[in-house]
């Protein structure tokens, strides 16, 4: 389970004194017992699951790649080399990333698996993809094409 491998890998961080992992580890740590308090508003007492934690990562992911963008503007090179290197750590806990070929096919497959017949159904095949494929794709882009298939 991913927060067995969180603690793990702060505690290995922590001896090894590579502060970049350890400040990263701690956000992932903390993002994550916000989410458990909000589940427990909801009934689910026993934290959020693992699809719900590749999510999470993946949102931080994207959230450092526009603080990326606005460092880069601001040129300050060693904010941009901060968040790259976090970037790398929160990736070293995603599975691997899907390929744009892939993706398309899985968006073909999900579309079949659902019977999808329109834009009506794009919130079907959404979820069919989150609940089979978290962490490994970026939704924001796949939406898109599943829209452009689905409409076409």
């Amino acid at each position: 389970m991913l927060r067995e491998k969180f603690t793990e890998q702060l505690k290995q961080a922590m001896q090894a004194k590579d502060e970049i992992t350890v400040a990263t580890l701690r956000l992932i740590i903390a993002a994550m017992k916000d989410r458990d308090i909000a589940a427990r508003a909801k009934g689910n007492w026993d934290g959020i699951k693992d699809d719900e934690i590749m999510s999470m990562l993946s949102s931080m992911i994207k959230q450092r790649q526009e603080s990326i963008k606005m460092y880069e503007a601001g040129n300050r090179q060693d904010l941009v080399d901060r968040e790259a290197a976090e970037i790398r750590v929160i990736e070293s806990f995603l599975p691997r990333q899907l390929s744009e070929t892939e993706v398309k096919a899985i968006i073909d497959q999900s579309i079949k698996t659902v019977n999808a017949a329109g834009l009506k159904d794009m919130g079907k095949v959404m979820a069919e993809m989150k609940a089979k494929y978290a962490g490994q794709l970026d939704f924001s882009k796949a939406s898109g094409w599943v829209k452009e298939r689905l409409a076409g």
